[in-house]
């Protein structure tokens, strides 16, 4: 029998897969043996399982979540040297797309707690060239959406929420309803990366929006400009959902609510063991939105952190730092960056942040071991 060091992963995707074994091999061989690999009926099944899981007008399956932003940004016909906000704090796709697109990349803070940008740092960055905010629902917590899309509407802005590491999540509206993440702004994306909460067995995305038109807009530019084979209105991409992808997260999806609870679960085991050790930050969860732990990131003194993620290796631990480097400071965005630019939170957390596995399958024994040795290193 492994011992209980060696059993722990970062994300156990394969322990997930021996879960839901017989459903999705049967899926799987079902979708070879049909054939229809390219836009089949598995694909049109999911895509109307995601809209009526999110009650939402219009979901267009795509290649992975960095298409899903590239193909939503190209939808609302933006003109070089447009600016578009997104948060400093997060992985380089969200701003990636936006130089690709000759747009420029306007980098904000964001809140020391949530690691979420906040409606302050954006107006702050709003000038007459802006044209489109990009939250981030980062680790699996909720931007403060209603009100940044209540501020955008009145300043005639775009808001593509990137919900690739918070679906599943709900977001509680002021007038006391909720309606699920990735529904709030003009659009919103999301990845299906193996390890997100919901995750195929490859690549894949998916673009949302409310938006009828917007939406058979997005649908054209994703299938090569056409909505009529052979028939090109505008410049597109090839970006499809492969059938298997499709089939795979079908069955996945009606999994969905329990992974995500699974997850919180063992957040709040992180939580309980953790709350008395005074030099760690656990993660906090705002009023406006439930937390899905897409990732459990801790905030520790930034001599420790290295020390900390050693010293977990070494008890068989594994952790990640999301992310160790501003996307300032990355060469990719030189040309759009100032000298001495500077943002103080997103400086910090690049040198405090820390994360603890998390996935579906934690179990306690798991979960003890690693909140004891979290707890061990800082009472040296």
């Amino acid at each position: 029998m492994r011992s209980i060091d060696t059993d722990i992963q970062m994300v156990d995707l394969k322990s997930q897969y021996l879960s839901i074994k017989d459903q999705i091999d049967q899926a799987v061989i079902e979708t070879i043996s049909s054939t229809a690999y390219i836009n089949g009926p598995r694909v049109k099944q999911f895509e109307q399982e995601l809209v009526d899981y999110h009650n939402i007008n219009c979901v267009i399956p795509c290649a992975n979540g960095t298409d899903a932003l590239q193909i939503a940004i190209m939808a609302l016909d933006l003109k070089p040297g447009d600016e578009v906000i997104v948060p400093a704090f997060t992985y380089v796709a969200t701003a990636e797309v936006i130089g690709l697109l000759g747009l420029i990349p306007v980098m904000v803070d964001v809140d020391p707690d949530t690691f979420n940008i906040t409606l302050s740092a954006i107006q702050k960055a709003v000038t007459p060239k802006t044209k489109l905010i990009v939250p981030v629902n980062l680790f699996g917590q909720c931007v403060d959406l209603e009100s940044i899309v209540t501020f955008a509407k009145a300043n005639n802005l775009y808001v593509i929420e990137d919900n690739a590491q918070s679906i599943g999540a709900d977001f509680y509206k002021k007038d006391g309803t909720s309606v699920k993440s990735g529904t709030i702004g003009h659009i919103s994306c999301t990845s299906f990366y193996p390890s997100k909460n919901l995750g195929c067995y490859g690549d894949g995305g998916a673009i949302f929006t409310n938006d009828e038109a917007l939406g058979a807009r997005i649908r054209m530019i994703a299938n090569h400009g056409q909505s009529k084979r052979y028939y090109h209105s505008m410049i597109g991409v090839n970006s499809r959902l492969d059938s298997i992808q499709a089939a795979i997260l079908s069955i996945k999806l009606k999994n969905l609510d329990k992974y995500c609870a699974l997850r919180q679960k063992a957040a709040a085991y992180y939580t309980e063991a953790l709350a008395s050790c005074k030099e760690l930050q656990v993660p906090k969860s705002e009023s406006w939105s439930n937390h899905v732990y897409h990732q459990y990131t801790l905030k520790v003194p930034p001599k420790t952190r290295n020390n900390l993620q050693v010293y977990l290796k070494e008890q068989g631990i594994p952790s990640m730092i999301y992310y160790p480097v501003p996307l300032y400071k990355q060469g990719a965005f030189k040309e759009w960056v100032t000298d001495g630019f500077f943002l103080p939170v997103t400086e910090q957390l690049c040198e405090c942040v820390i994360s603890l596995p998390m996935h579906t399958e934690l179990t306690d024994q798991q979960l003890a071991y690693i909140s004891k040795h979290v707890l061990k290193f800082f009472e040296k």
